[in-house]
């Protein structure tokens, strides 16, 4: 059975440690990053992380979709769906 995920708090606490910084400008470090990633993807950039992969932005086209409560059929308008590329490196370092 797999672990828990790492909580914000851990993150942090493991990003202040490897930075030798303290909580505060990890924190800090940390949600600059994510606003940094927020904004280029919403405006359908894609932010590449070395080791780690690109998050991108995905538009689906409007299609047919069934309720599978009710069996009933309707269109689903066009939207956009975030993804994320894994990379090689990370792949490999998790089946190595």
């Amino acid at each position: 059975m797999a672990n828990k995920p790492m909580t914000k708090t851990q993150l942090v606490a493991a990003l202040a440690e490897k930075m030798d910084a303290d909580k505060k400008t990890a924190g800090a470090a940390l949600e600059a990053v994510v606003d940094i990633i927020t904004s280029e993807v919403s405006a359908g950039g894609a932010v590449t992380l070395p080791g780690v992969g690109k998050i991108y932005c995905r538009e689906r086209p409007e299609r047919m979709v069934r309720n599978p409560a009710t069996g009933e059929q309707f269109k689903k308008e066009a939207d956009k769906q975030v993804k994320m590329t894994i990379a090689k490196a990370l792949k490999d370092s998790v089946n190595a």
